[in-house]
């Protein structure tokens, strides 16, 4: 797996639930959950991280 630099994403809360984002890998966006930073990490594009994004700060999964 390549070296990713994982930064705690600006918009985690303060309450533990927090992702941490490494955008230093040319043409990838690696997210994890920081608290188990062993775990699995979700790979997206820089467009699908940003479709995504852009889904999430807007609420299209909100229920």
């Amino acid at each position: 797996m390549p070296n990713f630099e994982f930064v705690k994403s600006s918009y985690s809360s303060g309450n533990g639930e927090c992702v941490e984002v490494a955008t230093n890998i040319p043409a990838t966006v690696a997210v994890r959950d920081s608290k188990d930073p062993h775990g699995p990490v979700l790979m997206f594009s820089p467009e699908a991280w940003g479709a995504f994004h852009s889904a999430l700060t807007t609420g299209e999964f909100d229920h």
